[in-house]
């Protein structure tokens, strides 16, 4: 009969209570994605674009301030860029110095920061997306007024908001995922 015998493999003893409290936990590695990321640039790139692109569209109509819905989507859209931009700077600092921006504080105030801006942004399209539908098929008038531009800055609007969207994802999840 053969059997391994611990002289051939020895087994270690599994670590004490106070040593398994004593070890450093494996962190995982950087999801791409996330803040201080290429992809996570990129995303706050295409967050910028988008929106400022939405703002400058619906800013070079005349009358859009007669609209509330249309002057939501500027706020809305401004405070996207502003958001964007700044983080957009903290990506870029991040990946030239090699920093990972995964302390808990940080992800927490990208989470909640994501997460108004999207949500705002999303509200602002729908919003600018019913009104340009009633201007444009309920009451026929496009003619008098810029329907071409209003659907353009909407669709860049929910565009901003389609890249915002896995910026606050995937913060939201890498938060809820630290606080076991």
């Amino acid at each position: 009969m053969s059997v391994s015998h611990a002289s051939v493999h020895p087994v270690e003893a599994p670590p004490l209570q106070t040593e398994a409290a004593n070890v450093p936990r494996v962190r995982m590695k950087d999801i791409q994605g996330m803040p201080g990321t290429i992809s996570g640039l990129f995303l706050r790139f295409s967050q910028f674009v988008f929106a400022a692109v939405a703002l400058a569209i619906m800013a070079s109509t005349g009358d859009f301030s007669s609209v509330t819905a249309f002057c939501y989507l500027v706020a809305a859209a401004g405070l996207q860029v502003l958001w964007s931009f700044s983080l957009g700077i903290l990506d870029i600092y991040a990946l030239l110095v090699g920093r990972t921006l995964q302390n808990q504080l940080i992800v927490s105030i990208f989470a909640v920061g994501d997460g108004v801006t999207s949500t705002l942004m999303f509200a602002a399209a729908c919003a600018s997306a019913g009104i340009t539908v009633l201007i444009g098929n309920d009451l026929g008038v496009c003619s008098q007024n810029h329907c071409t531009e209003f659907e353009t800055a909407t669709a860049m609007a929910f565009l901003s908001w389609f890249a915002a969207l896995p910026s606050f994802l995937l913060n939201f999840w890498s938060l809820a995922s630290r606080s076991r």
